[in-house]
């Protein structure tokens, strides 16, 4: 038997390539030498991936300044002072603050697929942020002239557009980034946040079909930036009932940093739904140790033992670089552990095969 693993998605920046980024930002390097080193870092990160045996890649995420923010590259109408996030490190990332309306993407996720796409034909994945995340562009305070209905309808067409990009670029699924998911529970522990950004997330996917749907995934994660998170303290049973009230038809969690994985894969157990496939994190890119085979093959086995059979599939916890400047983890560091992955699954699904 198999059981299907893919990456989250990114993965560190070559140092040429944060060099291009910095110097394109301060004016001393032009626009077709930044090309030049993405397209380099595309290749050389699809070509490393590719060789961990991993059946589906990614492009690393590596011309994105984070996953978040790569649709805002260039937007005219933002403000920096937008919602902060905090980490339990102390460091914050800050979100902009929309100015004015109309509110449409800069980027599309599909010119991302693209450009991978001239360097491998394997089952392409691409990321694109969930409309949760970018709902909170809007300030709380309004818009004159451009109301929170009128952003939020532009904000559903806008992602809807984003995820057809990638689709029809090529990609084989596509995965929608919600992290915000348990920092929302911490926010407001009543989970009506939670349950606002679940039905905005949801008013998008009803654009596609059934069929569609199945190429469409959910990261969930506590966060992951500079080896630190920020709502890895939020009870998984505080999410996961709603979480999986969404309609899509693959879930991508953080699990191996978990500190009691049998329980949180007993409520998962008991609240996806049916033709939900839910991929466990078996890698945690937040400790610098590489696991084992042997460690990612129990943890797969276990995800077996509570979720059956046929019904799940193996992943890293998170991104290893969700944002552009995040280097706490080496690239040999982050391949070896989607190595790890690979083989370790392999070694699982041989054991359940001969059981």
């Amino acid at each position: 038997m198999t059981i299907p693993t893919e990456p989250v998605g990114s993965v560190p920046r070559p140092s040429y390539l944060l060099d291009a980024m910095s110097g394109q930002a301060d004016g001393t390097v032009d626009a077709a030498a930044l090309d030049a080193a993405i397209d380099r870092a595309v290749a050389e990160t699809i070509a490393a991936m590719a060789a961990t045996g991993s059946p589906v890649i990614t492009d690393g995420e590596q011309s994105k300044p984070s996953f978040a923010t790569y649709p805002l590259s260039g937007m005219q109408n933002l403000a920096p002072d937008g919602v902060e996030i905090p980490f339990e490190d102390g460091h914050t990332r800050q979100l902009p603050r929309l100015t004015a309306g109309p509110f449409r993407y800069t980027t599309y996720a599909g010119q991302f697929v693209a450009q991978a796409k001239r360097h491998t034909d394997a089952r392409l994945k691409q990321a694109v942020i969930a409309p949760s995340a970018l709902s909170l562009l809007y300030p709380q305070d309004g818009i004159a002239g451009y109301n929170r209905d009128a952003f939020i309808a532009d904000l559903t067409a806008e992602c809807e557009k984003d995820i057809r990009s990638a689709l029809d670029a090529g990609a084989d699924s596509v995965q929608i980034d919600f992290t915000e998911g348990r920092l929302a529970c911490k926010l407001d522990p009543s989970r009506g946040l939670l349950r606002d950004f679940v039905a905005l997330n949801n008013a998008v996917l009803a654009r596609f079909s059934d069929a569609e749907r199945q190429r469409i995934g959910i990261h969930t994660c506590p966060g992951g930036d500079h080896d630190s998170t920020h709502s890895a303290d939020v009870d998984y049973a505080e999410l996961l009932p709603d979480l999986f009230a969404m309609n899509a038809g693959r879930f991508f969690m953080q699990l191996a940093s978990e500190t009691d994985r049998a329980r949180v894969l007993d409520i998962v157990a008991r609240e996806r739904r049916d033709g939900q496939t839910v991929y466990v994190g078996v890698i945690d890119p937040i400790n610098p140790e590489i696991e084992t085979p042997e460690q990612v093959r129990d943890r797969t086995l276990e995800a077996a033992e509570h979720l059956g059979v046929g019904t799940f599939g193996t992943t890293d916890d998170c991104g290893f670089s969700p944002f552009g400047d995040d280097i706490s983890t080496a690239r040999d560091t982050a391949f070896a552990k989607i190595k790890a992955r690979v083989d370790g699954t392999a070694l699982a699904a041989a054991a359940l095969g001969s059981a």
